[in-house]
């Protein structure tokens, strides 16, 4: 008989799937069409020989989508309600990962918000921060070393499911370990245990704030491009840019090279960041050569 669960990790075919009980099974995914990913809802059941299958996927109610390398769609995570972008004075912040990630956010109708991490290796900041602030995405200042900025963090994550998402090495695994403690670790043992010996690698895994939502952990990425139908669309993905559209001449302004473009005019009059604005122009020439595939 066929139950339903929630996948908290996926390891190639094979995922962990939770019961509406809360007991997690190692399943094996049921053909090479179906593709679950972290925070699907999905049906399966225990097999006579007492092995566990995945047989569907339930409908989603959002999925993050980056690009994969023949400029096809490919589903990273799903039903999130936020992400949350994290930044470290080391590795050096990649701005245009940054935007890429916020836009995707946009695109996606998910909530998103920065955390810049590791405050205890500097004094303040990055001034460019300020430029996400202005545009109204919550930006958390933490530490995992001193807890600092963890009570912001910790009000961002109640009631959302989250996936915290950043380059390798800013210390996303330092802050799950000081947010979630044992469970960071009961997860990591559990998978260990039930895919002993099958040399797979985790993408995403889902774990439970006590003090309230959902985190998936994904692993730390130097490339991600968000998957976006059609270059005139990422400028939708650009909060300041969509409030003085209305201005521009043309209705189907690319903001690029077209005359009398609003945004093109804020941007000079320092009211949009060139910094933001660049980013949207070498994102939508990287849409724009993806969709030629």
């Amino acid at each position: 008989m066929a139950d339903t669960g929630l996948v908290v990790a996926r390891f190639r075919r094979h995922a962990l799937v939770e019961s509406r009980a809360g007991d997690v099974y190692d399943c094996r995914i049921l053909g090479r069409r179906l593709r679950p990913v972290v925070g699907d809802n999905v049906e399966w059941r225990r097999e006579r020989d007492g092995t566990c299958v995945v047989r569907a996927v339930k409908s989603r109610e959002s999925t993050l989508r980056r690009t994969d390398s023949r400029g096809r769609p490919e589903a990273v995570a799903a039903n999130l309600s936020q992400l949350i972008v994290v930044l470290a004075p080391h590795p050096e912040p990649d701005w245009f990962l940054l935007d890429r990630y916020l836009c995707a956010a946009e695109l996606t109708g998910l909530k998103a918000a920065v955390a810049y991490n590791k405050m205890d290796l500097v004094n303040s900041e990055p001034n460019s921060l300020e430029v996400y602030g202005a545009v109204g995405y919550s930006v958390v200042q933490t530490s995992a070393v001193d807890r600092t900025g963890l009570d912001g963090l910790e009000q961002l994550l109640d009631g959302e499911r989250s996936a915290l998402i950043g380059q390798s090495g800013v210390g996303k695994s330092s802050l799950f370990n000081a947010l979630l403690g044992g469970e960071v670790q009961r997860v990591g043992r559990l998978s260990g245990k039930l895919l002993q010996g099958r040399h797979t690698t985790t993408t995403s895994v889902l774990h439970r704030h006590p003090g309230g939502g959902e985190i998936i952990d994904s692993p730390g990425v130097r490339n991600f491009a968000p998957f976006i139908e059609r270059p005139g669309d990422v400028q939708f993905g650009f909060r300041e840019f969509i409030s003085r559209r209305e201005g521009c001449r043309f209705d189907d302004c690319t903001h690029r090279a077209e005359p009398d473009c609003a945004v093109k005019a804020a941007l000079e009059d320092g009211a949009i960041d060139r910094g933001r604005y660049e980013n949207y122009g070498k994102l939508y020439e990287l849409t724009a050569s993806a969709r030629e595939y």
